[in-house]
């Protein structure tokens, strides 16, 4: 059901669209729960309206802009099914990317893709390989459009020395008084700030190039064909950016590659999946059909452990801050995040020569 009060906000935004014909049924679309998504259905098509959460992405036309032209970018280098390559974005009556309603809300429209399904879990080794191949082929898609062209939507978003600044100013205000309570926590960052650094020297040295990245690269951010399963397209675009191949490799391990929850508090069960590694990285690689870098493909564990520590660091600089930005369902649940990612982390160390070595048989085609 739709709120009467939103509902008659949906109708203002559909006339703004007006082009696609008459709306016969709409309804809530999706487990998103950042933006307000609906699904439209005319006489004969789909359309995806949502409205854009302002409070979040301050930059609305600007994240439009960067995701109509890389979506473009894209449909333009499909060879087939370019109805279902990408998100297609539908432009208003007046041939704009947004429409802003009377309560200054910012909306926006994308063609529905057909026939397709979204997955929240990877069931396997091959779920994994099939989702890294698709956001291999993403980075393969891109790899000739300048990242300069994008506007960076979050600033400093995977800039890990940023982070680390803002962990140890968190740590100095102390706001809630609990520094003293997380001590251990504080000295396992603070004795890895040198680590921190080490993507953001490889591109002050030009070894690491910057490219068009995802950002969000999670398994529910794929859709997959209703009836084959093969992966159709990369989709939630908002925060497509310039950045790290690296730093999109290494999300996907840090969240799809524990053995645990990533907020479970018995770090006992948290652990680096070494066969689900394997699987990622060798459809990541095939995906990018040769367009990485070898020094790229060489710092792919860097990637996921970059991504394991930034991420643990955060949970733990938000509850020293008093838990002021991510959503928390308990009492420490973000010093709970913190330590499984700082757990994972430290298997990663354990296991980085492994991984090392997995990455070299992937490219001698031994795996």
């Amino acid at each position: 059901m739709i709120k009467d009060e939103l509902y008659c906000k949906v109708k203002e935004a559909i006339d703004a669209f007006s082009q696609i014909g008459e709306v016969k049924n709409i309804k809530p679309w999706g487990n998103g729960h950042i933006n307000d998504t609906f699904l439209l259905s005319t006489a004969n098509k789909k359309y995806i309206l949502q409205r854009i959460n302002h409070s979040v992405f301050r930059q609305p036309y600007k994240m439009m802009d960067n995701i109509d032209k890389v979506t473009s970018h894209i449909i333009k280098k499909s060879t087939n099914d370019t109805e279902r390559a990408t998100l297609t974005v539908v432009k208003t009556n007046k041939g704009e990317l947004l429409f802003k309603d009377s309560t200054q809300s910012y909306w926006r429209m994308y063609k529905f893709l057909e026939d397709t399904v979204s997955r929240d879990r990877v069931e396997n080794a091959n779920d994994f390989y099939i989702c890294a191949k698709a956001f291999g082929h993403f980075q393969n898609c891109l790899s000739d459009f300048p990242a300069e062209e994008l506007y960076e939507v979050i600033k400093d978003f995977h800039n890990t020395p940023k982070r680390f600044e803002n962990f140890a100013l968190a740590v100095e205000k102390n706001a809630v008084g609990r520094a003293a309570l997380v001590k251990d926590e504080i000295e396992f960052v603070s004795s890895r700030r040198e680590f921190c650094s080490i993507l953001e020297n490889a591109r002050l040295n030009g070894s690491l190039p910057t490219r068009v990245t995802h950002n969000d690269t999670k398994l529910n951010n794929i859709l997959f064909d209703a009836n084959d399963g093969h992966a159709v397209a990369v989709i939630d675009l908002d925060t497509v950016m310039p950045g790290y191949s690296v730093n999109d490799f290494g999300d996907s391990i840090r969240f799809g590659a524990n053995t645990a929850a990533e907020d479970e508090t018995d770090l006992a069960k948290v652990s680096l999946d070494l066969e689900l590694f394997t699987a990622f990285a060798k459809g990541f690689i095939e995906g990018c059909e040769g367009k990485l870098t070898d020094t790229e493909i060489s710092l792919l564990p860097i990637g996921a452990m970059m991504m394991t520590l930034e991420c643990g660091m955060r949970f733990l600089t938000d509850y020293l801050d008093g838990d002021v930005y991510f959503k928390i369902h308990r009492d420490g649940h973000n010093l709970d995040r913190a330590r499984n990612q700082f757990a994972l982390f430290a298997d990663m160390e354990k296991k980085r020569e492994k991984m090392d070595a997995i990455i070299r048989d992937i490219v001698a085609g031994k795996i």
